[in-house]
């Protein structure tokens, strides 16, 4: 009979060595900057999380930079922005490029600055001098302008709402030459110039017919340039009538503060629109963003929108895949899971926790495949039953609730090997910062499990989705190991195709390179 004692000292000598520390000073090993920097432009929202500051954050991605060549930069903006659907960090990386790579620049600029939004980032982040320089210089300069140049009077005059930069500040440092009377007259009546009223856009003349006269129709503006006026429930009955979906699902308390519900109809016409599979598309809307809506609902929206949010979840988690084989979750609900999922930011901090994403990430999977194990782990695991038929909004509630001690990541699959439990994949949706189980030996603690557990299941494979960027992982890269970062449900599909093995533990970095320039 061979010696388990020298089989246990061959195995520990296979796993990997750690290679730094994280932010509670245990073991960990460092991503590669490639790696870094992708998992930086899939969460990282330049706020403070539980364990860094923004300008931390801000420092570790422009030294990442500074060690990659400009086309890898390049390549995750777009990323960042076309697949992750994030805003500060690829604009940020675009100015980075103002500085490194001018011709890039050029290329990447009309992918990712892309409306009103990305463009203020954009400028506000080079005039800063973060990247390098405080002024836009001729090309950037060029950019804006043709940005501009690209865009129609109305939605020009609709991606003026927003501040630190306005538009109109924009306009003044690059001076676009207009070409027709009417685009001249509006961007004159942007910077606050006196301008010929009749050569106005139309929409113009009706927003400035309605501050003069509130008791006309309502014009189909911006929400946000009518609530500097005194609005009554007439008014706010006709923006809730005709507003997008993303303005709907983030004003549902302001619509019943107005008293927006007290006409049935409203009530059936909002529903309709929060649940519209077309509208969740084309709004691009993260399912943590329907949790978000959800969550701050106040008791006196009605029912059936609240039942809507919940339909609208289903279909925002609907492309979540039935997975081949036994599957595992570990959501993590430690205490420092309770940071905001997109960081502290003043008067404007998500009620989403990172939390309430790895539970939503656990409910979306046991949804569709109900024999999926749940264990959710803290300083060890916590102890909770989910009904896979309930709905994924339910779930996630229960199991946000929960927690709150120690990170020990380890605690999950030593569970496992204890109670000789098989499996062919696991995920753990965390922020990787394990301490509680950081000792003696080899590597991480959760690499030593891994390896027993391996032992017993030689095909199995594990995911581990980083929803903080802080640069390290419990679990190093390799053939069986995935590491990826982000919110978006988009993030599923990678799990689903890893775990039928068509994909390499380097994905993400790979999905990036392959990016036409």
């Amino acid at each position: 009979m061979a010696s388990k004692t020298l089989f246990q000292s061959f195995f520990g000598r296979l796993i990997p060595a750690a290679t730094t520390q994280n932010e509670e000073n245990a073991p960990a090993y460092a991503f590669s900057p490639e790696q870094a920097l992708a998992q930086y432009a899939a969460t990282g929202c330049m706020n403070r999380t539980f364990y860094a500051s923004a300008e931390e954050q801000l420092d570790a991605v422009l030294k990442l930079c500074k060690r990659l060549g400009p086309e890898f930069i390049a390549r995750t903006a777009i990323h960042a922005r076309e697949s992750g659907c994030m805003k500060d960090m690829p604009a940020l990386l675009v100015a980075v490029l103002a500085v490194r790579d001018p011709e890039l620049l050029e290329r990447v600029y009309p992918r990712v600055i892309d409306n009103g939004r990305m463009l203020r980032n954009f400028v506000q982040i080079v005039r800063s001098g973060v990247t390098g320089r405080k002024s836009l210089g001729t090309l950037p300069k060029r950019l804006v302008r043709q940005w501009l140049e690209a865009r129609p009077d109305e939605t020009i005059f609709r991606e003026s709402v927003g501040n630190d930069p306005s538009l109109a500040d924009i306009v003044k440092m690059v001076h676009p030459k207009p070409a027709t009377a009417e685009r001249e007259a509006l961007l004159g009546w942007l910077i606050g110039r006196k301008v010929d009223a009749e050569a106005l856009p139309e929409i113009v003349k009706a927003f400035e017919a309605f501050k003069a006269d509130p008791s006309g129709e309502v014009p189909d503006v911006p929400f946000q340039m009518l609530t500097a006026l005194e609005l009554g429930r007439r008014e706010w009955t006709a923006i809730a009538r005709r507003a997008g979906w993303t303005m709907t699902r983030m004003n549902l308390n302001t619509f019943v503060r107005h008293g927006v519900f007290e006409e049935k109809e409203l009530v059936r016409i909002v529903a309709d629109r929060l649940r519209d599979p077309q509208a969740i598309a084309q709004a691009r809307a993260f399912p943590y963003q329907l949790l978000a809506a959800f969550k701050a609902a106040d008791d006196g929206v009605p029912a059936e929108i609240r039942e809507a949010l919940q339909d609208a979840m289903e279909i925002a988690t609907a492309n979540v895949p039935k997975i081949d084989g036994k599957v595992f979750v570990f959501p993590d609900v430690s205490g420092s899971m309770r940071s905001p999922a997109t960081g502290f930011r003043k008067g404007a901090t998500s009620a989403v926790q990172c939390v309430d994403i790895a539970a939503l990430v656990a409910a979306s999977v046991v949804r569709k495949n109900p024999s999926a194990g749940v264990i959710p782990f803290e300083q060890d695991v916590v102890k909770l039953k989910l009904n896979p038929r309930d709905s994924v909004m339910t779930n996630a509630q229960k199991l946000a609730s929960v927690g709150g001690g120690g990170t020990n990541c380890s605690a999950p699959l030593a569970a496992l090997n204890r109670k000789r439990i098989n499996a062919d994949l696991v995920i753990y949706v965390s922020d990787n910062e394990s301490w509680v189980d950081a000792g003696a030996g080899r590597g991480t603690a959760t690499m030593r499990e891994w390896g027993e557990f391996k032992r017993r299941n030689p095909n199995a494979r594990m995911v581990c989705i980083d929803i903080q960027p802080y640069g390290t992982t419990q679990a190093a890269e390799r053939d069986d190991i995935l590491n990826i970062g982000g919110f978006s449900d988009r993030v599923f599909e990678v799990v689903a195709e890893f775990a039928a093995g068509n994909l390499s533990s380097g994905h993400w970095v790979d999905v990036i390179n392959r990016i036409e320039l």
